[in-house]
């Protein structure tokens, strides 16, 4: 018998939720035991290279376990996978989720399980009961995409839109909260598409207000990556009056030039991203913003280019994720003129200083404040709007702590646990 299941996660906080799913199966049987799942994602080819480092290196150090390799990129290219003489099995986005993919008769059945996932209509409501190491967990409510952005390779990877139904997700969130879980976080391929392909159609935010009512003992709530031009009216009216729903908004921004995002088949333009992040700001003076950016897509000039970089600025901002364009064999972009790759990373690095900046600047204005920190692992917690604060001293993961923040140590806040009779709290 080995030492149990491993999981190796790469990419969206919808492959950790399913991570999360599959070591619950795994542990349902001993066949799947002694096993390293590597769950993949096909974003970037640095991510693909990431994932085949991991495969040899759990190899090294676990040379008797099964190695399974599964995610959105075992799902476009298994035979790439199933070629690694470390590999013992392949699984399909689909049948990862399946709990008869992890017993012992399946573990020793077909070496590549990769169905074809453009034919699903439906996303299965996985009740998982908490997540090994967070205090923050991710819910699954959406999975796929209908929409088809040139750079995009994900829609092969996770199929057509489809939305776990309401009540569904209640019932995840009510478990969640009732084991101790202080922050839910709603995740999905294309999270402001929840519930279009749905019989009742309900929208994203009245699934928010629906958790936030029929959940009350639930602390946070929180939403991933989101797109500028789906935002409903109900989660702008959450967005306003709900303080559970937390002060942070990912936007999936991508660039900030209109003739660029044109050729990304994007569906906002930069006006579009504009009015998001101003009505938000009027609804909510404390939010703060975060966005996915790619640099160097392909025909983008220096000043498309410096476009993006202003925008970011004048959004003010804070939590970048920046991507070097990645071709992706398949979509269109890729057979668009390229710019060097060198380019590509300069452009990310310079992207990557602006959000630095805006980064250390919120954390400045933090200082001298009491901020609500849920705590995560150690000495380090979250604050209501994201910010990464080490407590000294520490307190225990899942607590909720008053900390006064005294200094900016790197990318942290740092401060101690307020006393009792402390002014009151910030907002954020």
């Amino acid at each position: 018998m080995g030492r149990g299941p491993e999981i190796v996660t790469f990419g969206c906080r919808l492959n950790t939720y399913e991570s999360e799913v599959m070591r619950d199966l795994a542990r349902r049987d001993d066949a799947a035991q002694d096993v390293v799942i590597i769950n993949t994602c096909t974003v970037t080819g640095e991510a693909e290279r990431q994932a085949r480092q991991a495969i040899r290196r759990a190899r090294r150090e676990r040379p008797t376990a099964r190695i399974v390799v599964t995610g959105c990129a075992a799902q476009i290219s298994p035979e790439r996978f199933a070629g690694m003489p470390e590999v013992d099995r392949v699984l399909g986005n689909r049948e990862k989720m399946q709990a008869d993919r992890w017993t012992e008769e399946a573990a020793h059945g077909e070496r590549v399980q990769v169905g074809e996932i453009t034919e699903l209509r439906e996303t299965a409501a996985h009740l998982i009961t908490g997540f090994d190491t967070h205090t923050r967990a991710f819910v699954q409510v959406q999975n796929g995409c209908d929409h088809r952005c040139t750079f995009c390779i994900i829609p092969f990877g996770r199929g057509p839109s489809r939305s776990v139904p309401p009540e569904r997700v209640a019932e995840q969130v009510r478990v969640l909260a009732a084991g101790g879980v202080g922050e839910v976080v709603l995740t999905g391929v294309d999270l402001t598409d929840y519930g279009r392909a749905h019989p009742s159609h309900p929208r994203l935010g009245t699934l928010v207000r629906r958790l936030l009512r029929d959940v009350p003992e639930l602390p946070r709530l929180r939403l991933s990556s989101i797109d500028p031009s789906e935002i409903d009216e109900d989660l702008w009216s959450a967005l306003g009056d709900e303080p559970r729903l937390m002060p942070h908004l990912h936007l999936s921004l991508q660039a900030g030039d209109d003739v660029v995002l044109k050729r990304m088949k994007r569906r906002h333009l930069c006006d579009d991203a504009r009015r998001v992040v101003h009505r938000a700001r009027a609804l909510r003076p404390d939010i703060v913003f975060g966005a996915d950016v790619i640099a160097g897509f392909p025909t983008e000039t220096e000043d498309m280019f410096q476009n993006t970089a202003d925008l970011v600025e004048e959004l003010g901002l804070v939590y970048l994720h920046v991507f070097p364009y990645s071709p992706r064999s398949g979509t269109p972009a890729a057979r668009m003129p390229q710019l060097p790759t060198t380019l590509r990373k300069v452009r990310a690095a310079r992207l990557r200083a602006i959000g630095a900046r805006a980064h250390r600047c919120l954390l400045s204005s933090k200082l001298d404040d009491v901020h609500e920190v849920l705590m995560e692992s150690g000495d380090v917690g979250r604050t209501r709007d994201f910010a990464r604060v080490r407590v000294l001293g520490g307190a225990p993961p899942g607590a909720f702590v008053d900390v006064r923040a005294d200094s900016v140590d790197g990318e942290n806040l740092l401060g101690r646990i307020a006393p009792p009779d402390t002014r009151p709290r910030a907002t954020a």
